[in-house]
């Protein structure tokens, strides 16, 4: 079989062939989305939309992150609708209805998006090591934390993991003991974090499962990230 070497955007064809080499399974977009990656469609300057592009005046690839956009895609839309995406310097923006339209083929993924999913798609399906029985004592830091979930929700992240009561009312996801270290040194567990993120403040799954993937310091959580949502059924 002829090993493909992945572009810097990949077309859906590319890297659903690419997967299945890595995985040994077949890929679809569907999959692609349901794994949280990101799907991009490169947009070419607009002078009705100054403000998206800035500096960009040749363009820029734009993302496809909006729940309704990529739920749409999944269900096998006949085109790309793009309604809520990030200007050139990824700043969310809302377009005006009824947003951008684009062909299929012209949907692109990141080659580092792609390499990062086959990484914990592989650490995943690795033997669970007696180590792994201790990481549950530990978690991540309050600077880690806020990288991969504080651009997911409105509140003040980082005000409401200081507070007293934990981010939700309770000790929550932060890990027990940690609250009475240091400030600096106490650590939440992101599973518990990123359940009770789209239970309590409806972050989308999609969005959380991105954040698993996008992250070097979660990938030792996304084995028991992905069993914890499939014992839920979500």
């Amino acid at each position: 079989m002829t090993i493909i070497e992945l572009p810097f955007r990949a077309t859906t064809a590319q890297a659903c062939e690419w997967l299945a080499q890595q995985t040994g399974t077949p890929w679809t977009l569907a999959r692609l989305i349901e794994n949280g990656v990101t799907p991009y469609v490169w947009l070419d300057y607009d002078a009705d939309y100054p403000e998206l592009f800035g500096d960009a005046n040749g363009g820029y690839p734009a993302p496809i992150f909006f729940e309704g956009d990529t739920r749409r895609l999944a269900a096998g839309s006949e085109d790309v609708l793009i309604t809520i995406t990030k200007d050139a310097y990824k700043i969310v923006a809302q377009l005006k209805p009824p947003g951008f339209r684009r062909a299929l083929h012209e949907l692109r993924f990141l080659k580092k998006d792609l390499q990062h999913l086959v990484n914990a798609l592989k650490r995943e399906a690795e033997p669970v090591k007696i180590a792994a029985a201790t990481e549950s004592q530990n978690g991540i830091n309050l600077e880690q934390v806020l990288t991969a979930f504080a651009s997911l929700v409105k509140i003040d992240l980082e005000h409401a993991l200081g507070s007293g009561g934990g981010i939700f009312g309770d000790e929550g996801a932060r890990v027990k003991g940690s609250a009475r270290k240091a400030k600096n040194k106490a650590v939440w567990n992101p599973v518990t974090l990123a359940l009770g993120l789209n239970d309590v403040y409806r972050v989308p799954i999609p969005h959380l499962k991105r954040a698993f993937t996008a992250h070097d310091f979660l990938h030792p959580w996304a084995a028991e990230w992905n069993q914890t949502l499939a014992l839920l059924g979500k």
